[in-house]
């Protein structure tokens, strides 16, 4: 009977180790799993709070992307006004000043032919 006792206490002694890990291995579970639930709460209150954000910024950018347009177009159609302007202020000119506005016409050719010339040898020589 006094063998038992050994062997007894010896098989208890190796059950404690065994209940210490895995009193462990549960305590590492609940952690984890704490861990994972308070991540999730956090990525879920940071969506919550960028998801307003995030469509403010759109219809900021659709805003500003509006207004580029809106002045894009205002400044065309000053351009093609001004362009129409000086159209027929040349036509008007050329109705009242035939020879001068010819005249005209053929110095700018022949001022455009000469820079045309020099930058032509201008490449040659290059």
């Amino acid at each position: 009977m006094i063998t038992n006792r050994p062997f007894e206490r010896s098989n208890s002694f190796n059950e404690q180790p065994a209940q210490s890990a895995e009193d462990v291995v549960k305590a590492t579970q609940r952690a984890t799993d704490e861990a994972v639930n308070n991540l999730a709460d956090s990525v879920k209150r940071a969506s919550e709070k960028a998801a307003p954000l995030l469509d403010r910024a759109s219809e900021q950018a659709s805003a500003l992307a509006q207004r580029g347009m809106d002045a894009l177009r205002g400044s065309t159609q000053q351009l093609q006004d001004k362009a129409k302007q000086a159209s027929a202020t040349t036509v008007s000119y050329i109705k009242d000043e035939p020879v001068k506005s010819i005249l005209i016409a053929a110095a700018t050719g022949a001022v455009l032919m000469a820079l045309i010339s020099l930058i032509g040898r201008s490449r040659n020589q290059v």
